[in-house]
């Protein structure tokens, strides 16, 4: 049990350091870069700030090196629960976590072409702009992509909570919640982008998934013996 409660300090600790730089890479640097629709002055201001956009770059890489570490962590703390169901969740985490770090290459994309380089020569500026504008979009529409395996691990993350004993049962349902607000709003765009807005809101729902990150870092967990769901 000890152990188990280092565990929660730890994966409370690394929920909330993704929660001070995801923010930043992924809502507030491409807010300020770009201009929906608008090639060129997306590709201005990405010229004018580079330092902020590979800032989020930057912001971005640590995000997925902190998920790494705590998608084991996560299996750790709820494997006393269900062994097969928290490593189901573990590589669904971790396989959103290499579909963020690929993501990265759309916007070293964006780098290259506005770099200057010779052998863009062949380039208009404003065939530039439009492929800058492209990549800016692709990186957008992949995160719908890891959208998907993150909701399948809040999912189980979810349902592992809820059943496990040390953990408040209402944790483990806002977790279910959020999934579905992951979900949703993926889908949702994939299948509707003419409502994107309305997907991007339902979307925000899942601010409610702090909740867990902070009674772990606060409470951390129940001193009893875990259920299990575990057959044989």
């Amino acid at each position: 049990m000890n152990s188990l409660k280092q565990t929660a300090r730890i994966v409370g600790i690394l929920y909330l350091i993704i929660t001070v730089f995801a923010p930043f890479s992924m809502m507030y640097v491409p807010s300020t870069l770009i201009a929906p629709g608008d090639a060129a002055t997306t590709a201005n201001n990405t010229l004018a700030s580079e330092g902020l956009f590979r800032a989020g770059i930057a912001s971005d890489a640590v995000v997925f090196l902190i998920e790494i570490v705590l998608t084991v962590m996560l299996y750790v703390l709820l494997k006393p629960v269900s062994k097969t169901l928290s490593l189901a969740a573990a590589f669904a985490r971790l396989a959103m976590t290499v579909i963020q770090g690929i993501n990265l290459l759309n916007y070293f994309m964006v780098l290259l072409l506005l770099s200057g380089a010779d052998y863009l020569s062949g380039f208009e500026p404003n065939q530039l702009h439009a492929l800058v504008l492209l990549f800016f979009n692709a990186h957008e529409y992949v995160a719908f992509i890891w959208g998907l395996f993150f909701g399948l691990h809040l999912l189980a993350l979810g349902y592992l909570v809820y059943r496990s004993g040390y953990i408040p049962r209402i944790l483990g349902v806002l977790l279910v919640v959020t999934s579905l607000c992951y979900l949703t709003q993926s889908f949702g765009n994939i299948l509707c982008p003419t409502y994107k807005e309305i997907f991007t809101t339902i979307g925000f729902v899942a601010i409610i998934e702090i909740a867990f990150p902070v009674w772990l870092l606060i409470k951390g967990v129940k001193e009893q013996q875990p259920a299990t769901t575990e057959v044989g």
